[in-house]
């Protein structure tokens, strides 16, 4: 695997005790040499309402059960906890985002680890809040503030800040910063419980395209580069806000499938290993281009030439094609180009 480490253990005088090798192989799973071949998760085999493995089958079930994506989602969650549980934790996971873009528009300085990268959330923060006019001169003045949302959640992953997965920390800006778009931009502020509800939606529906690439492709750039990431992030935060803005299940998956087209052979490259340059502003451009997409689709009827699941096939095989050193290992193209001073 890409991202290995060895760790030996010498005596005294210098001989060999023992050795072991690591593996980081994406998602927060760390495995050694002898359980790399080996299953690392024990299958969850909890009967479920509405299973699904591909977005075709996912289409297929919304079809018969007459379900938004969402409410398949919330009703294969009622398997495991309540449903006050369930609304519960899709509130305190939205409160964690909110909490961490407030953080990041407020936080000044220098971001650690050696690169001198300045924090530039807070700076775009007070200016688009000191004229907040600009919006009606210029209306792409709404992308500034999808920037901000996203520098703002990524400068506080680089910080070591707290984050939610979404589906990793190296872009976990993108689903907050698309969903802060939907709530500032879109959402209706008068109705607060269907406010609440389209939030909800919004959740739900990017983690089921999450579920997708989980258990088709991978979301870990160390095994297929940052289209696992970032592109993922960008296909679910798509997906979500169509859902939020009312699509069908058909423009939710054409919208998702959008989102990772446009991503697809991302490469992985942070300099001096840091999650921080390009990773902090390809958030911001994945939340751009998951909002467009999204708009795509909803312009659209559902009906498209490329699947879901084929694009999600496609980037599993890009990335097994793909060169190790594009695959965070920070041995090919910016980590090598840009030197770190």
């Amino acid at each position: 695997h890409t991202n290995g480490m060895r760790f030996t253990a010498y005596d005294a005088d210098g001989t060999e005790l023992a050795t072991r090798d690591y593996y980081s192989v994406g998602g927060g799973f760390v495995v050694n040499n002898d359980e790399a071949a080996e299953d690392r998760i024990v299958a969850d085999t909890t009967p479920l309402p509405h299973p699904f493995h591909t977005g075709d089958e996912l289409l297929a079930e919304c079809e018969r059960s007459g379900l938004s994506i969402a409410r398949l989602m919330f009703e294969n969650e009622l398997a495991w906890r309540s449903a006050d549980q369930v609304r519960a934790g899709l509130r305190e996971i939205w409160q964690a985002m909110q909490g961490c873009v407030a953080r990041g528009i407020r936080a000044e300085g220098t971001l650690p680890g050696g690169l001198h990268v300045a924090r530039r959330a807070p700076a775009l923060h007070a200016e688009l809040s000191a004229r907040p006019e600009a919006a009606m001169r210029d209306p792409l003045t709404v992308l500034d503030w999808v920037n901000l949302y996203a520098l703002a959640v990524n400068e506080e992953n680089a910080a070591g800040g707290r984050v939610v997965t979404a589906p990793t920390n190296g872009a976990a800006g993108i689903v907050p910063a698309v969903l802060h778009y939907y709530d500032r931009f879109c959402a209706d502020a008068h109705d607060a419980a269907m406010r609440e509800q389209r939030i909800f939606d919004f959740l739900l529906t990017a983690a089921a395209v999450g579920i997708l690439y989980k258990e088709n492709a991978s979301i870990s750039g160390a095994e297929v580069g940052c289209q696992g990431e970032v592109g993922v992030a960008c296909s679910m935060a798509a997906a979500g806000l169509t859902a939020a803005l009312g699509g069908s299940p058909g423009q939710v998956e054409n919208a998702a499938e959008i989102g990772m087209e446009h991503n697809l052979g991302l490469t992985c490259d942070p300099i001096g290993g840091l999650v921080q340059i390009p990773c902090i502003e390809r958030n911001a451009m994945g939340s751009v281009k998951a909002i467009n997409a999204s708009r795509m689709a909803l312009r659209g009827d559902g009906k498209h030439k490329v699947s879901l699941d084929k694009v999600i096939k496609t980037m599993r095989d890009t990335g097994r094609d793909m060169q190790d050193k594009y695959k965070e290992t920070s041995r090919g193209g910016l980590a090598v180009n840009v030197i770190e001073c």
